[in-house]
């Protein structure tokens, strides 16, 4: 059965959660990430938790232009004592994402909401750059 606008909305509103959950979960890793290994990681983790805001400014507006409000909750956040645990929460964060955004690819399209299905497109993109830039740290 095809999604409704509403449906789309709050599926938006669920990504726009996670958005915000994830800059938290990487900005507190990256400040308490510990061992030589993770140095690199650390700071490109500063770098996803800024790419994460700007996901965030896009699926708000996204919200917004379809006639939503933009939720403020915020999805659950991750944290460990152990650098390795940390990048296994981060990564289980951005196979999150990647699945939602590829749900909102499809719900865009169902729409016609072509514009927005672009925006979800170039998220993806990058949540996929993550995801790659995750497993090389963890050697996987």
């Amino acid at each position: 059965m095809p999604s409704t606008k509403e449906d789309f909305i709050n599926k938006l509103n669920k990504a726009l959660e996670w958005e915000y959950a994830s800059a938290i979960q990487y900005i507190q890793h990256s400040a308490v990430i510990t061992g030589a290994q993770y140095d690199s990681i650390s700071k490109e983790l500063v770098v996803h938790a800024n790419e994460e805001i700007a996901h965030a400014v896009l699926v708000a507006t996204a919200i917004s232009d379809l006639g939503g409000v933009p939720t403020i909750e915020v999805e659950k956040r991750n944290i460990s004592d152990d650098s390795k645990t940390m990048l296994e929460q981060d990564l289980e964060g951005e196979e999150i994402a990647i699945k939602l955004y590829k749900e909102l690819i499809v719900i865009a399209e169902e729409q016609k909401e072509y514009g927005v299905r672009r925006v979800m497109e170039d998220i993806l993109m990058q949540e996929e750059e993550h995801r790659r830039d995750i497993m090389n740290s963890l050697g996987k």
